[in-house]
């Protein structure tokens, strides 16, 4: 039987929550630790957990047909695979700090100093664009600590939630790129292997959604139930259900959730009443 086979980092918060990706999708696997090689039970797919930098290569070359890594990691080594979809977490970002002390006036502050960086074909490229010429120095990890040791002026990094640059004493000062998981493939998938992807899609697709999206019921008088209708931008229409007390109805539907904060107000003062919001478990359109 054909297997879809798929790398995922195998420590670390992308891996966490690639593994909770697929485990929304329904796809049960054992997961133990050190393991390195593992098998649903409930969908023919194969696990390959590997070092992140080293995922991008066995797409490649078709060790795996497909794996979820960080978008910054195929931009730092590009190779050739299909980039199949954005899965909207792990969201980051690269960027330039220096010393909070520094006075910084704009990208012309890093001409002739010394960056240190996991990360150097990505600073070359921007280097090159903005006409800057400086030293880089790659280090493999703890970037920034680099300034307060004296190897370097400034750090190119993943920036998050910029607490560690703090910790550090650094400020972030330039972004140069946006960074998320994403999912990419072989681009010599076979049929088989192609229409599993496929499935494996719909599957995504469906959890996304339904993250994006709520249930919504409430009660509203009938005499209120086109303005309350108009306020609601449903995938369709809502569903209208007489309730037992005269002259009322409940309303159910499901819309962005977002919108439905937009549009609390407007609901209450309509005269929709008993308003539930409800998470959606799988969504598919």
């Amino acid at each position: 039987m054909c297997k879809l086979r798929i790398a995922l980092q195998k420590n670390g918060r992308l891996s966490q929550k690639s593994i909770e990706l697929l485990q929304e999708c329904g796809i049960r696997f054992p997961n133990g630790s050190g393991k390195l090689l593992t098998e649903s039970s409930n969908f023919p797919i194969e696990i390959l957990f590997l070092r992140d930098d080293d995922i991008p290569q066995y797409v490649e070359q078709q060790v795996a047909d497909i794996g979820i890594i960080g978008e910054n990691v195929l931009m730092e080594s590009p190779k050739d695979v299909v980039v199949i979809k954005k899965l909207g977490f792990s969201s980051c970002r690269l960027s330039l700090a220096v010393p909070k002390e520094t006075e910084y006036e704009g990208p012309e502050f890093f001409n002739n100093k010394r960056i240190a960086t996991s990360y150097p074909s990505i600073l070359s490229g921007y280097f090159e664009k903005k006409g800057i010429e400086a030293t880089i120095e790659l280090i493999s990890g703890s970037v920034e600590i680099a300034p307060g040791i004296g190897l370097a002026d400034a750090v190119f990094d993943i920036v998050s939630s910029g607490s560690t640059l703090l910790s550090n004493g650094l400020r972030e000062v330039e972004k140069v790129a946006d960074s998320e998981a994403i999912l990419i493939a072989s681009s010599g998938l076979d049929t088989e292997r192609t229409l599993l992807l496929d499935k494996l899609l719909l599957r995504i697709q469906a959890v996304q959604k339904a993250a994006a999206h709520k249930y919504i019921l409430l009660n509203a008088p009938n005499t209120q139930l086109k303005s309350i209708q108009e306020l609601l931008p449903g995938m369709k229409s809502p569903t209208v259900l007489p309730l037992a007390e005269n002259g009322w109805s409940s309303l159910h539907s499901v819309i962005p959730e977002d919108d439905f904060w937009n549009v609390i107000d407007a609901l209450q003062n309509a005269g929709a009443q008993g308003i539930l919001v409800v998470p959606i478990e799988k969504m598919i359109l």
